[in-house]
């Protein structure tokens, strides 16, 4: 059993049989109230438990009791009907390393073809992102590992290799695994129920298909929807017509990137959906508070560049997280913006936000909360899993829940200034340092202490890369130990502030929209009290991370 960062734990099991028997095991007893974790995430070899208080119930137990915990609600696995008819994939097999399996095989591209499609596969869990299945049973000549370094994208509908794995992209995504085809058959709709495609159990087939000979198509399905895409999000900028809320602002410029956000969707990870959520989820809620709203309530994510909106209503507003220079302009002409000060704007007014000076993520919230449309119960935008309202764009506008309004007390707005400056001051900016805390593992053992003296002793860039998913950094690359060297890592479950390092040793840290799973070590996991701190690093920033030991002080654990 192996920590993971400060909520969660990873259970080894040694083989997917047995992980798979775990998580129904545990699934049992936390549906009896025996055990009060928040998910459970299966993968290859293991079992992630996630909560903050998993490692100490796990902990308290003790081995034995865990095993006995295990034993008590051991039984059948509950897997879909053998009887249930196949599922068939079409697929042009024209992938990007088609020829690199062939290499790797030793196999030429027909034979990969057509051992491929030659097989009858069965869905063994779901992760990543939603829709995506790990898919087993193929023809063990056809096991290839990941590629060494993960693409930035990835089409939707790749068909990839990993292992002894088969898989769909559900939609466009970073990823690791060899492509060797496409299908246009959405993996994931959710006009359709259940929403996958491929769920735990099922059976697949691929079948060879040539480009424009009916690749969309796949049985048994009839969804009647499904030409929306997998995960296609709604209309830009989350507006909806609901009954209790109206138009409040309307955006000239949005910026590089301007998301709805509230504080995501958790406890969705057996339908394979993470969290998600704000990124700086600390702003958020100091956000929602300065103007009265629940720490839930939805508000705007602006990232890079300006923002410019004009007011459609009186509204209230609060901005915290990035600071950037504003004005709010009206009949009586210009008046700054404080960050950490709720403001007044009346129908008319033009609110304008400069690109930030420091952090990366400015959160905008408005009295009474942004009205969205709901996914899986939340107005999160997922920009891995593709939920969520679409990003605001210029010319969208922004609704806000009157009905909310009204029952907000108003002695709940006040300003926090103060506050905010010193959060302001602990902001990351572009060419400066800003220190993370890092726990070890939960794969530490893929590394030596030269590798953690390699990740705690330099200074790292965050690239332009980077995003919601994760912070690309870039510095001497960390080297596995001789013995992992080679090793392919079976995909396991992630958390948010996970350090994941693919074999060309160029870390990526996993922020609010980081995949389930992953197949590349995880050295370290950031500290919860560091994450919102990581998720305003703008590109050129400097990480330094300070590696803590089992009493949670800095030092390397020997």
């Amino acid at each position: 059993m192996r920590p993971v960062g400060d909520g969660a734990l990873l259970v080894d099991c040694g083989d997917l049989a047995t992980a798979l028997a775990l998580h129904d095991a545990l699934s049992r007893a936390r549906d009896d109230g025996a055990l009060d974790i928040d998910e459970l995430v299966p993968a290859a070899r293991t079992v992630l438990l996630r909560g903050r208080d998993a490692a100490a119930q796990v902990a308290g137990r003790g081995e034995i009791g865990f095993a006995e915990l295990w034993d008590a609600y051991a039984g059948e696995t509950v897997r879909a009907s053998t009887s249930e008819p196949l599922i068939d994939v079409p697929v042009v097999y024209d992938g990007a390393d088609l020829d690199e399996v062939a290499q790797l095989t030793g196999l030429s591209t027909e034979e990969v073809v057509e051992r491929h499609q030659a097989a009858t596969y069965t869905v063994a869990f779901t992760g990543f992102a939603p829709g995506f299945a790990y898919i087993t049973g193929g023809d063990p000549a056809l096991q290839v590992p990941r590629r060494s370094s993960p693409r930035a994208r990835i089409p939707a509908g790749s068909v990839g290799l990993a292992g002894s794995f088969s898989g769909v992209y559900p939609r466009e995504s970073p990823g690791g695994w060899q492509l060797i085809g496409r299908t246009e058959t959405p993996m994931w709709d959710l006009d359709r129920e259940p929403p996958a495609l491929l769920r735990p159990g099922a059976g697949v087939r691929f079948v060879a298909v040539e480009p424009g000979d009916g690749a969309a198509d796949a049985a048994p399905h009839t969804a009647t929807a499904e030409r929306r895409g997998a995960g296609e999000a709604p209309a830009s900028g989350g507006a909806v017509d609901a009954p209790d809320s109206a138009v409040a602002l309307r955006v000239h410029d949005a910026g590089l990137r301007c998301l709805v956000q509230d504080l995501g969707r958790p406890g969705l990870a057996h339908l394979g959906v993470s969290a998600s959520g704000a990124a700086d989820r600390g702003a958020t809620r100091r956000a929602n508070r300065l103007v009265g709203n629940d720490d839930t309530a939805a508000v705007l994510e602006i990232g890079m560049g300006a923002f410019a909106a004009r007011a459609e209503r009186t509204l209230v507003l609060g901005l915290t997280g990035a600071t950037r220079p504003g004005t709010v302009t009206g009949v009586a002409g210009a008046r700054p913006i404080r960050t950490g000060v709720p403001f007044r704007v009346d129908a008319g007014d033009e609110v304008l936000l400069h690109p930030a000076e420091a952090g990366l993520r400015t959160v905008l919230a408005i009295r009474g909360g942004i009205a969205a449309p709901e996914t899986l119960g939340s107005a999160a935008t997922d920009t891995l899993a593709g939920l969520g309202p679409g990003p605001v764009v210029s010319g969208s506008p922004v609704r806000v829940r009157t009905g909310a309004i009204d029952a907000q007390r108003a002695a709940a707005v006040q300003d926090d200034a103060d506050g905010e400056a010193r959060e302001a001051a602990r902001l990351p900016r572009s060419g400066d340092e800003t220190v993370l805390r890092v726990r070890r593992g939960p794969r530490d053992d893929w590394f030596d202490d030269a590798a953690f003296a390699a990740l705690a002793a330099q200074e790292w860039e965050v690239t332009p890369r980077s995003d919601r998913v994760g912070v690309r950094l870039a510095g001497e690359p960390l080297v596995r130990t001789a013995a992992y060297r080679d090793a392919e890592l079976p995909s396991e479950g992630l958390a948010r502030g996970a350090i994941q390092v693919p074999p060309a040793g160029q870390p990526v840290l996993f922020l609010a929209d980081h995949p389930l799973t992953g197949g590349y070590p995880v050295i370290g996991v950031v500290i919860d009290a560091d994450l919102d701190r990581a998720a305003q690093l703008p590109p050129g920033a400097r990480v330094r991370f300070a590696v803590l030991d089992s009493a949670g002080t800095e030092g390397v654990i020997r």
